[in-house]
């Protein structure tokens, strides 16, 4: 395994040479585009357009009270992660950032685990579309075969867009979070305003379990299921993920260990705020939220009920567009760290999936290859009629996964870790690691549930085909033959922070 880096400016502290890799794409990624990465990846209108129905079936209305711990745990499990990205900002995440700080073989496992997250994702995401929006954006009643022969439509539009040009990718993605941005403060404002003129608000609702039976209500459950309340926890767990998309971006924004950071924490924030004010004016405008857990468009019928069918109609559109950009960037992600496993000679088909085309400057080879296997995970999985739940629970309980063992390496890594000039957690580390611990721990608790068990499945089988993989990495090369190119640099860092 060969690489020859170029030299860096030495004033450009985003360079890449001193990793051991040449410049492959083109730094044109500012600090709005990197912020609606995240923001998109995360979605407040896709996931919670998409998974309001099941809270209210398990948890009933009171389940909305859990949206501000999951964010509170999301955002501090953000925060280490930024302060890994300011470090280490190199394409890859945390492929790269467990590939350099604890070992080869481990950080191998962390991009196979996140490269199943994201395949199976972003046809999740797409699936959404065809299952939910389109059926009732144009009246008519979707079969598995309407439903994956549309959401491939979405897959090969995407992947066109982020095999043939990045800036238009980005620009598409801008436009998206924009709209959703202005949409989401809009219905917010719309629905608070005319429920109370029309005093159709029920604050009741709030704190009300629908026809969830209070008994046990606020129990942890058992050793194979969790309890109502806790099962609402669910709705953020899904929601708020994807905001380190932008940090497999980093070879491609300006000044990166600054951008990136700021981009993640500030995309939870602002969706976790905003997702709430949302969450809280829509449960007040159920009218019957027994009733509204049968519908497969929740949101949608009650902001109908109170805004009128125009209104109801352009939410369809504008989570239509947010469902396309979320799953534009989960592709994108997706397709950089193939990429980057390849660059490192460690990826199947690494020999072709490595090359950034000379025309279009991006991965084309690895833009191919990423929709094919979504689009193979979503035939497998839209036979079943429950699909849309098994896609999601898989894509809720992978990046737990990926969280814990991130979470993991900083704290063991904390303390010989080089500084950053970028992004520094100071006197808050501590407190911060507490509660993204404490976060992740329960979060890995929930997925217990027995209705887990196909998406533990997944994971089984994606883990044993990345075992035999990995297994002929090890044969074939040995442990050092997976060592990350020049390890000096960070070594020579690592070792200079540790000396008294």
């Amino acid at each position: 395994m060969t690489h020859t880096p170029t030299s860096a400016d030495p004033a450009d502290a985003s360079g890449v040479a001193r990793f051991g890799y040449r410049e492959s794409f083109e730094r044109t990624t500012g600090r709005f585009a990197s912020f609606a990465v995240a923001f998109a990846f995360v979605s407040i209108a896709t996931g919670i357009f998409t998974t309001y129905g099941s809270v209210l079936n398990s948890s009933g209305p009171l389940g909305i009270w859990t949206w501000p711990i999951v964010v509170i745990g999301q955002l501090a499990v953000a925060l280490l992660i930024g302060a890994l990205a300011a470090r280490i900002p190199v394409t890859g995440y945390a492929y790269q950032w467990v590939s350099r700080l604890a070992n080869p073989v481990l950080g191998w496992i962390t991009g196979w685990v996140s490269f199943t997250f994201l395949a199976i994702v972003v046809s999740a995401v797409d699936y959404t579309v065809a299952a939910t929006v389109l059926p009732a954006l144009f009246g008519f009643q979707g079969t598995p075969a309407t439903a994956f022969l549309i959401t491939a439509t979405v897959l090969v539009l995407q992947a066109v867009l982020v095999g043939l040009s990045t800036k238009w990718t980005e620009r598409v993605n801008n436009f998206a979070v924009t709209a959703e941005l202005i949409g989401m403060v809009a219905l917010v404002a719309l629905l608070l305003i005319v429920g109370v003129i029309a005093h159709k608000l029920h604050v009741g609702n709030l704190f009300s379990t629908g026809d969830v039976s209070p008994e046990n209500y606020w129990s942890f459950g058992t050793a194979t299921s969790a309890g109502p309340w806790m099962l609402g926890f669910l709705l953020g767990a899904f929601t708020i993920v994807g905001f380190e998309s932008a940090a497999n971006l980093a070879e491609e924004t300006k000044r990166p260990e600054v951008v990136v950071p700021r981009a993640m924490w500030q995309a939870v924030l602002a969706s976790g705020v905003l997702g709430f004010l949302f969450l809280l004016v829509v449960t007040a405008a159920v009218s019957n939220p027994g009733e509204l857990a049968e519908s497969g468009t929740p949101i949608a019928d009650v902001i109908q009920d109170i805004l009128g069918s125009f209104v109801g109609t352009a939410l369809l559109v504008l989570v239509a567009i947010a469902i396309f950009a979320c799953g534009l960037v989960i592709l994108m992600t997706g397709v950089r760290l193939v990429w980057a496993m390849s660059r490192d000679e460690r990826f199947p088909g690494w020999q072709v999936l490595r090359t950034v085309s000379p025309r279009f400057k991006t991965p084309l080879n690895a833009t191919v290859f990423m929709t094919v296997v979504a689009a193979a995970i979503l035939g497998l999985f839209s036979t079943s009629t429950d699909a849309l739940f098994k896609l999601f629970s898989a894509a809720t309980l992978l990046p737990a996964i990926i969280y814990a063992i991130t979470v993991a390496l900083y704290i063991t890594k904390r303390r010989r870790l080089p500084r950053s000039a970028g992004f520094s957690l100071g006197r808050f580390e501590l407190p911060i690691i507490v509660v993204a611990v404490v976060w992740l721990v329960f979060e890995l608790s929930l997925f217990r549930d027995a209705s887990f068990r196909d998406p533990w499945l997944y994971v089984l089988v994606m883990v044993v085909l990345g075992a035999v993989y990995l297994g002929y990495l090890l044969v074939t090369r040995g442990t050092r033959g997976l060592r990350m190119p020049e390890m000096r640099s960070i070594d020579a860092e690592l070792d200079e922070a540790a000396t008294p």
